[in-house]
């Protein structure tokens, strides 16, 4: 019985994706994309606001990332400033964890709940978290197929209409299934590092009440944006794949 409702499940999709048009599937990566961008304006308005409210403690974002890492036992990562706006990071090849100048001087809840986010990366390198090894692992793939991909296909079009043949198209549907498991995987690892940071601010006692909603608000609309990032891959995959196959039907 579960073989047939497998069977069922899989002809159904395979019966969705062949009568999906290419308009059907534009349509679909244009209300991605608006989402997108609804969701980065409401993150940049969400930082502003708690860039503005000041830490009970006056701790600075870089001596509060430390206070964390020391608290949880990870000794052998550092923590630097970088420039730009919301470039903050962790490096696993350097055990660095990088604050922009306003998260590494800044006084501010936002400035407390980025740098505790980042340091939430570094515990989950430091335990061996399998999400993160597993994002890790495909790092230099996806760097390749990023950028690959959409020239392959495109390429490919270009052959389907002299030879018919499409296997240079699904190549290249297949590299972009990569960048999309790449961002399907970074959502777990997005949300748990968020997790982290907020039972060490509400555990250690900097943040409670308002403050700690505030920085709750903040990582929640940050990790939206990873959200989006791995619909809009879905979506454009399936663009794709309607190109191809609407190729095919003519």
């Amino acid at each position: 019985m579960f073989l047939n409702l497998l069977q069922a499940s899989v002809e159904g999709q395979s019966q969705f994706l062949s009568n999906l048009t290419t308009s059907e599937a534009f349509f679909m990566v244009i209300v991605v994309g608006i989402v997108g961008m609804i969701v980065q304006w409401r993150l940049r308005s969400v930082v502003a606001k708690y860039s503005q409210v000041p830490m009970p403690t006056g701790l600075t974002g870089a001596e509060i990332a430390e206070k964390m890492l020391r608290y949880n036992g990870v000794n052998d990562v550092q923590v630097t400033h970088t420039g730009g706006y919301l470039t903050d990071h962790y490096n696993p090849a350097t055990k660095t964890v990088n604050l922009s100048d306003e998260v590494y001087h800044g006084r501010s809840i936002t400035a407390a709940a980025i740098a505790c986010h980042e340091c939430g990366h570094a515990l989950q390198h430091a335990k061996g978290y399998a999400p993160l090894k597993m994002r890790s692992a495909l790092v230099p793939l996806v760097q390749f197929s990023s950028t690959a991909a959409t020239w392959i296909i495109i390429i490919g079009l270009i052959m389907t209409a002299s030879s018919g043949s499409q296997t240079l198209c699904w190549i290249g549907v297949g590299l972009m299934c990569m960048s999309a498991l790449f961002s399907i995987i970074t959502l777990p690892v997005e949300y748990n590092a968020s997790d982290r940071a907020l039972k060490w601010l509400e555990s250690s006692g900097l943040l409670f009440g308002e403050e700690l909603d505030g920085a709750k608000i903040s990582l929640r609309w940050a990790a939206r944006t990873y959200l989006v990032a791995a619909l809009s891959a879905i979506a454009s995959i399936l663009y794709y794949v309607a190109l191809i196959n609407g190729r095919n039907r003519d």
